[in-house]
């Protein structure tokens, strides 16, 4: 607290009565010694003494009344001093020089939390450290300290630092020394300003760091100088010149005098506009010579006086993105491995040259090609021979085809369409020209490859007067060419065209044939050698309206080709559990999967939820699988047999033998059982081959642990063979039948449904 006003107060009131007491001691001295000196009678005495004592009281009063104007001025001076002290914003200490305490306001006490009581008029530095420390206030070394005040003092110099509070405050301290000795320290809480400092460091960091990151290219320059002052980390990769290297030049300094004359032109017409000038497409050349394509924005910053100071230039690179565009727009009309045009080059070049030839009134071909054997190639080497291989046959076949349009259209398949032209011998030429060019083997990475043509031809307009019906008359004319005789040429005839339009109504029935519950399942029994029935093989079978039983080798094709096999995979799993899990006997239930259920959808989830509704325990369920399962994404089909394997269920390869690498796939997953392709059981009487094949296969389950069925059993000499072999297990007629499930109601553990009345009198 300050305490200046009471102390100088008291010193004046006793200095006054101090000056009058000592006058009247004075003037009765004096009076007493002129009485005794002169023999003053004593009324004279008394008389000179009332005087004097008159006087002394008179002096009294007039020291009393001076003092007491004394008192009222300083009070009034203090007062004054003592309110502006004590309302400063900072804390204030006053050392005198012998470094004790002298002044103080109650800013400063309050800023420490400094019990009044340890704070007094007089106290040295140490024991207001030592009170502040009590306080929590004092978080630093006191002897350090006082030492470095002192050091700084004797040098006759400012001693200032901040110190962080506990309770998260920050105060700067100034000690400033005064002429004669002591010091005046000041205390100042910065708290909310160094927050603000942090928070506007904060800011500035925060918008360099968007301004450096912003993908868009940022510059700004100065005016009217035009000089560089901000580059963006963009700009700086954009123009491929470190940013040091352009600031504070102009851009004539930089780019050569094309770029530059162009970007000058640009600044010189905003600076004229003052407003924002927008750029359209132009291309700069870049300090280290590569060419881009941007657009520009120029914005102007209003300086003081509202003219424009600077200018804000945003460039849009859109090197890049013609880039792509290009890639695009090539991608869209070309294969990526090849580089030849695609099906949708194919589409827009038939139509140009159904308008062509039926405004000139002429004919073309179309030749759709498959490459024989290629499949073979795939599944004995490898994708990469495979690919390798497409890329040497587009480059005979386009070789071959002189000028005429060639596109790759699908895996293994090729369209061509010739130009205008005297038809179909132009396109007989044409087709013998390309077989010939696969007389020859292809050699891919030191493998002696051969590989013929299977080609179908159409004639426009003949075959087909626009584009869809001329293409599915060459599809179909490939398609007979390929079931009759691979490596054959073969022309569209109307005889494929009665047979095409049958399948495509054969597959559009199918797509309703659930719904109109057209579709059944039969049973197939799988037995122990032994003879006892272990389960059930679940057989999808469609009776047609009108053609009656359609074979599985038909409908089962469309459905993979037309994608309604994922609805009818779905009805034939759910159906399957759904009976197999009311069977009072715990059989197992084996249900047959397609290569494209593994393509597309969640299979595992459909599995697992399947499962749950129906009941069937994951134990009883068997998925059968055929090579073409893994043929086409190996990774992916082996992913989702583990993640079915986890469910439960069991899986088995089915047909097995027939393919290429059936011993590289039981070695990549756990099959938990192998069935023998039937073929090799209807040939066991009539080929050693087939015999020894079989006990291969047996042995090789053996070796594996793995169960293994034949299918096909239909005679009690397979069955004798199969025995004296120790096959596990056999399906075939022998066994049972494919019928519907009642035939079997016994074997499941039902009681047989009771004939009608009617029926059982007339037996």
């Amino acid at each position: 607290m300050f305490r200046l006003r009471k102390n100088l107060g008291e010193d004046s009131d006793w200095r006054i009565s101090s000056l009058a007491g000592l006058l009247g001691f004075a003037l009765t001295a004096a009076a007493m010694e002129i009485v005794s000196a002169y023999s003053v009678p004593l009324t004279t005495s008394s008389i000179i003494l009332s005087a004097v004592i008159g006087s002394l009281l008179g002096m009294s009063l007039v020291a009393q009344r001076s003092a007491l104007c004394v008192r009222h001025k300083l009070h009034e001076q203090n007062k004054w001093l003592d309110g502006a002290i004590n309302n400063m914003i900072q804390g204030l200490c006053m050392f005198n020089a012998q470094n004790r305490l002298m002044v103080w306001n109650e800013r400063y006490r309050a800023m420490y939390n400094i019990d009044p009581r340890s704070i007094w008029r007089g106290c040295t530095v140490q024991d207001l450290l030592g009170a502040r420390i009590a306080a929590g206030t004092f978080p630093l070394n006191p002897e350090r300290y006082e030492a470095q005040l002192r050091a700084a003092l004797k040098q006759d110099k400012p001693f200032t630092h901040t110190v962080d509070l506990s309770d998260g405050r920050t105060v700067a301290v100034v000690n400033q020394p005064m002429q004669g000795g002591g010091w005046v320290a000041t205390h100042e809480d910065i708290t909310e300003r160094r927050r603000a400092e942090r928070e506007l460091d904060r800011t500035r960091t925060f918008l360099d760091t968007i301004i450096n990151n912003v993908p868009s290219n940022i510059i700004v320059k100065e005016l009217p100088s035009l000089r560089y002052l901000l580059i963006n980390k963009a700009g700086e990769k954009h123009f491929d010149l470190p940013r040091e290297n352009m600031i504070g030049r102009t851009t004539a300094e930089i780019f050569s005098k094309g770029t530059a004359d162009l970007i000058h032109q640009h600044d010189l017409e905003f600076l004229r506009s003052g407003r924002e000038i927008i750029s359209g497409e132009h291309a700069i050349i870049t300090p280290t010579g590569n060419t881009r394509i941007v657009t520009t924005t120029r914005l102007p910053v209003m300086g003081e006086d509202g003219r424009p100071q600077y200018m804000i230039v945003v460039i849009d690179d859109l090197t890049e993105r013609k880039r792509h565009e290009q890639r695009i727009v090539h991608m869209a009309h070309h294969d990526s491995l090849t580089e030849l045009p695609n099906r949708a080059a194919f589409n827009e070049c038939i139509g140009a040259t159904l308008e062509l030839a039926a405004r000139a009134g002429e004919s073309f071909a179309v030749l759709c090609v498959d490459l024989d054997r290629f499949k073979e190639v795939n599944d004995v080497f490898g994708y990469s021979v495979g690919d390798a291989l497409l890329c040497e046959a587009a480059r005979r076949l386009e070789t071959a085809c002189q000028g005429a349009f060639l596109a790759r259209v699908g895996g293994d398949e090729f369209s061509i369409i010739t130009p205008t032209g005297l038809q179909p011998a132009t396109a007989v030429i044409l087709a013998e020209q390309l077989v010939a060019a696969f007389d020859s083997d292809i050699d891919i990475e030191g493998h002696p490859l051969r590989v013929g043509l299977t080609i179908g031809v159409g004639i426009y307009p003949q075959d087909g007067a626009d584009a869809a019906t001329l293409i599915a008359n060459t599809d179909a004319a490939l398609s007979r060419a390929k079931s009759e005789a691979r490596g054959s040429i073969r022309f569209f005839e109307t005889s494929m065209d009665h047979q095409l339009r049958e399948k495509r109504a054969l597959q559009q029935d199918l797509r309703n044939a659930i719904m109109r519950d057209e579709i059944a399942l039969h049973y197939q029994p799988q037995a122990h050698i032994a003879g006892d029935i272990t389960g059930f093989e679940a057989l999808v079978r469609w009776h047609h309206p009108r053609h009656g039983l359609v074979p599985p080798t038909t409908f089962i094709p469309l459905a993979e080709e037309s994608g309604i096999i994922i609805a009818l995979g779905e009805w034939v799993l759910r159906s399957a559990c759904r009976e197999a899990a009311s069977w009072p006997r715990p059989l197992s239930i084996a249900i047959n999967l397609s290569p494209v259920q593994f393509q597309h959808g969640d299979l595992p989830s459909l599995v697992h939820q399947i499962l749950l509704e129906t009941g069937l325990p994951p134990a009883r369920l068997e998925l059968e699988i055929t090579e073409g399962v893994l043929i086409g994404d190996f990774t992916r089909a082996v992913a989702i047999l583990r993640r079915l394997k986890n469910l439960g269920v069991r899986i088995a390869m089915d047909d097995f033998g027939t393919g290429y690498s059936s011993l590289s796939y039981l070695q990549s997953f756990p099959f938990d059982k192998i069935k023998i392709d039937r073929s090799f059981i209807a040939s066991l009487n009539q080929s050693q081959q087939a015999a020894t094949i079989i006990r291969a296969v047996i042995a090789l389950g053996r070796g594996l642990d793995l169960p293994v069925v034949a299918e096909g059993v239909e005679t009690e000499e397979q069955l004798k063979f199969l025995a004296s072999e120790s096959c596990d297990e056999i399906q075939g007629y022998l066994i049972g039948r494919p019928t519907p499930i009642a035939d079997y109601a016994d074997v499941v553990g039902r009681a047989p449904a009771p004939w009608p009345k009617d029926l059982a009198a007339a037996s």
